[in-house]
Formats: structure tokens, C-alpha cells, sequence
């Protein structure tokens, strides 16, 4: 969603230098106040259109493209001198990068913290500290071919008897697009979970994660654990199917129903056929299925202080990058609904506003340690109880997903 951008106003410092600058911005920090930001590669220009100019407060803002999954990892091995002063990231990895120290609390202003969502700023909330601003909200949602499905099915059961009828005619290869694949994906399939009973973590009175309460196999879920058998048996669900597969059998019209997010939605709207986005309908009555709640944002280093440039990072990420007109633009770019209240009501596109609409009632994804050990163990009882002929059934593998959770956590 690359646009053409102007240049960013009402800013709480003016920018001023172009941005071709940043490109031959030396490593050195202390020496030239250059505050380096490791973004994701697939958006860097993006983040380009955005940081139009490459200055901020009089620090010169160098932007490092790298692979988003290798940006928490590659923190905790970088060395000091080429290492970044501000992080891109996803607001999980507040609590695993918070307790080995490798990002900062944050000192933010009050006026800071009004405008931005609730929830996603709690993301980046680990014990008593902020130690990131949210600057995108994203979730996944259920898109469906309105011309293989004329009219949307309202319970699961429907949607269930329309994809394997379709299946069954030849008009699709694929029932339910929703990625798999060898390693499981715990992420898309989060609203089958939750719409079957499942949760990964309790809370607390106060409202902080419970990791001592862990719902993978509870007991809503264990009654309902049967129904996965069943879409197995029938196909409706199988995790051979991974990201690409998925994809490439919606965009193609070869199934009706896809799972996916607004980091699709180029591929969404260049479809050749009408399509709806919404929720999931209703799996088991009286529970409705949702997706989890994820939000980017950007994070200050430990780093920032070695080289010099803490105050200016936290300023960078506080208040520039915390703005309306920062996240507007940045939203208008990259296709994400804006954490900033203020920008995320003036979003106008109908397509992100439908998922916006997709995300009431959706799950946060808890920002503890702990959840490392969550994704694959629920990601790989996904893949064992679909994986069609040889699948273990789904109390047996959801089961063993809980046990090797609660191991873990004890194991600490």
C-alpha cells in the first residue's frame, strides 16, 4: 500500500534533513547523535515514505532494514557497536526482552498516554513500566468468496456444509483456508481455538496474565475437542495447508473461506471477484470466536544509553512516532489500523476498517516469557489432530499441548 506521502506535520519536532541522508549514515552513535532503528525489511520503505527526513530534535535517524523474526533474536547477540538504539517489534516480546534487560521503561508523558489504545499500550506494559508505544493494531479475520458463497453462513455448521459441498462439486481444493503448515501456526488458528472454548492463560484479579492458569486443554474446550476430530475426518480442516497454500487457494478462487490479516491487503483488494470481510460465525453456542489482538509498536534499546542518544530515543519513540500524523501516515503506507486513537478514527479505508470490526472481543496476546512456550505446543496439537489419515485425536493432542506448557513454566 506504498502511496505517495506529504510531509508529515504538526509533528512534536520538525524533521528536516531528506531522506536519501539516512541511507549513508555511518555506524557511529555517540559521535554524529545518530539513533539507528531496526525495522522490519518487508516494510522498509514503508518506514521511508514515513521518516521522510532524517533528522529528529537534531539526531540524525538511521533506518536498518532487517528480517522482523530475527529482530528480537539478533538483539540479544548483537554487539554494542552495531547495535540498535530503537526496535521495531510485536508487543509480546515486551516481557521476554523486558526481563533480560535488552529494552527499556520508558518514560512517557501523560498526554502520551490518552491518545493511544488502551489495550495495545498495555501490550507493552511489563510489572510496573511502559517499555513500548504501540504504533498498529492487527488481527486476523475471515475472508470469504462472496461468489462460491453467495450468502454468509451465520453458524459454523453452515459455513461447515457450504465449503465441503463446494469441495465436493470441484469448485474448491480448499475448504477453509487457514494456514498450518509443518510447524503449526497457533496465530491463525487462535479463533477456531477460542471459538471451541480455548484460552492460553487466566488473568489475575488486577487484570495481569495468570500464567499459573493455563486453558489449553480446559475443561469448556475438552467437551468441544470432538468437533476437531470431525473436521479432520471430513477435510474441512487440514494442516498440510500452510501460508502459501492458503493464500494461493483464495486469491485464485479455489476456496471460499480464508484467514488472514491487513498485511494482505493488497492481495485482498486486487481479488477478481466480490468478497466479505468479517468474524468467524459462532462455533458452539454461546461462545464467539476471536481472533488475537496484536500490536506493533517500537521500543528503546539498552543500547541508546551506551551510545549516547537514550533521551532523544525516548523522545523519538514517545512522542514523534506516538502522534496522529506519525501513525496516519504510517498507516496510509502500510495498511494497519493506527494505535493512535485520534488517526485510527480517521481511517477511512473500508477494507481495514472491516477488520478493525473483526477485532471486537479479540484475546491480546499475552506479553509474558512464558508464551514461548506456548506457540508450539498449541501450534504443533493443531497440526497432530488435522493432519488427516494418522492424526491423534484432539483430546489426546491438546492434552499433551497443556502438560508440556505447564512443564515448561514450572521448569521456569
Amino acid at each position: 500500500m506504498r502511496r505517495s506521502l506529504r510531509a508529515l506535520v504538526a509533528a512534536p519536532v520538525v524533521a528536516t534533513v531528506a531522506f536519501g541522508s539516512l541511507l549513508a549514515v555511518p555506524a557511529a552513535h555517540a559521535a554524529d547523535n545518530t539513533i539507528t532503528v531496526w525495522v522490519d525489511q518487508k516494510r522498509i520503505d514503508n518506514y521511508r515514505e514515513v521518516f521522510s527526513s532524517g533528522t529528529y530534535a537534531g539526531y540524525k535517524i538511521n533506518l536498518v532494514p532487517k528480517d522482523f523474526g530475527k529482530i528480537r533474536d539478533d538483539l540479544k547477540t548483537v554487539s554494542a557497536d552495531s547495535a540498535p538504539d530503537v526496535i521495531s517489534g510485536a508487543h509480546d516480546w515486551t516481557g521476554d526482552l523486558a526481563a533480560s534487560g535488552l529494552i527499556v521503561k520508558l518514560n512517557v508523558p501523560s498526554k502520551t498516554i490518552k491518545i493511544l489504545s488502551p489495550f495495545a499500550l498495555n501490550g507493552f506494559r511489563y510489572g510496573a513500566g511502559i517499555y513500548g508505544i504501540p504504533t498498529q493494531i492487527e488481527n486476523v479475520a475471515m475472508i470469504t468468496n462472496a461468489k462460491l458463497v453467495p450468502t454468509q453462513p451465520k453458524t459454523w455448521d453452515e459455513l461447515a456444509t457450504q465449503a465441503l459441498a463446494l469441495k465436493k462439486k470441484g469448485k474448491a481444493t480448499v475448504p477453509f483456508a487457514v494456514p498450518q503448515g509443518a510447524n503449526g501456526d497457533a496465530y491463525h488458528m487462535y479463533p477456531l481455538f477460542s471459538g471451541l472454548g480455548g484460552y492460553i492463560f487466566g488473568t489475575n484479579p488486577s487484570g495481569s496474565v495468570n500464567v499459573k492458569d493455563v486453558g489449553l486443554y480446559n475443561k469448556t474446550f475438552a467437551g468441544n475437542a470432538n468437533m476437531i476430530n470431525d473436521w479432520n475426518k471430513t477435510g474441512l480442516i487440514n494442516s498440510k495447508v500452510d501460508y502459501g497454500i492458503a493464500k494461493t487457494a483464495f486469491t485464485t478462487g479455489k476456496s471460499p473461506f480464508w484467514i488472514t490479516g491487513p498485511w494482505e491487503l493488497d492481495a485482498i483488494k486486487a481479488l477478481p471477484f466480490k468478497y466479505r470481510v468479517t468474524t468467524v460465525p459462532p462455533i458452539v453456542a454461546g461462545i464467539k470466536p476471536v481472533p488475537f489482538l496484536g500490536a506493533q509498536g517500537a521500543m528503546v534499546t539498552k543500547y541508546a544509553a551506551t551510545h549516547g542518544v537514550q533521551v532523544g530515543a525516548n523522545a523519538l519513540v514517545t512522542q514523534f512516532m506516538a502522534s496522529a500524523p506519525y501513525q496516519a501516515k504510517l498507516a496510509a503506507a502500510d495498511g494497519r489500523t493506527p494505535a493512535n486513537r485520534l488517526a485510527a478514527a480517521n481511517v477511512s479505508d473500508p477494507v481495514l476498517k472491516a477488520f478493525s470490526a473483526a477485532s471486537t472481543g479479540g484475546v491480546p496476546m499475552p506479553n509474558v516469557p512464558q508464551m514461548a512456550s506456548v506457540w508450539g505446543a498449541l501450534g504443533g496439537a493443531w497440526v497432530n489432530s488435522t493432519k488427516g489419515k494418522g492424526a491423534i485425536p484432539a483430546q489426546k493432542s491438546f492434552a499433551q499441548a497443556q502438560a508440556t506448557v505447564k512443564k515448561a513454566i514450572a521448569a521456569g
